[in-house]
């Protein structure tokens, strides 16, 4: 499961817990689902910490690996195009048992 579902469904599960803690104080709902909210995001900041910093280090590797596809896409469309250390090189000529000729 990835870091933001994870951090989602939590911030959703504290949302539910507050208001579930609220659900019997004589107010308002509408100031039952406000105040549920306000303190789900007090809470989640010092709850979910490691799943907020899990989904912003999965973010920052998605947004390096689009910008080196960027780059190399910038340079095959610039006639740059050399073959990348990244690509593994394939031998044209399958190997054989064979001395060669």
């Amino acid at each position: 499961m990835s870091a933001a579902v994870k951090y989602t469904l939590g911030r959703l599960g504290l949302f539910v817990a507050v208001l579930a803690g609220l659900w019997f104080v004589d107010m308002d709902i509408f100031l039952k689902l406000i105040l549920a909210l306000a303190f789900s995001a007090a809470l989640s900041f010092f709850l979910l910490r490691g799943f907020r910093d899990d989904m912003a280090e999965e973010m920052a590797e998605a947004a390096e690996r689009r910008r080196a596809e960027k780059e190399r896409l910038r340079s095959a469309l610039a006639g740059d195009d050399q073959p990348s250390t990244d690509q593994p090189t394939t031998n044209p000529t399958p190997p054989t048992d064979e001395p060669p000729r």
